[in-house]
């Protein structure tokens, strides 16, 4: 197995590898990216965490009242 590390731009979902290393990649490969972009998520987790609803009369519960019942 051969590792190879190079950094670029995908372009059109398209990422091209470096000339140096076509040679050695001219068969199956197994890619892993790792962007440095922001989290593509678009669900209603990553809605809330980026801009949670604020409630002014919140109260957090204590912690008696957390594990009341519990034993």
């Amino acid at each position: 197995m051969i590792a190879v590390e190079f950094q670029t731009t995908v372009k059109n979902g398209v990422i091209e590898v470096p000339t140096e290393y076509r040679e050695q990649l001219s068969d199956s490969v197994r890619v892993i990216i790792l962007s440095r972009g922001k989290p593509g998520g678009t669900g209603i987790i990553a809605r809330l965490l980026a801009d949670p609803i604020r409630d002014p009369n919140f109260v957090p519960m204590t912690r008696d009242e957390i594990y009341e019942g519990r034993g």
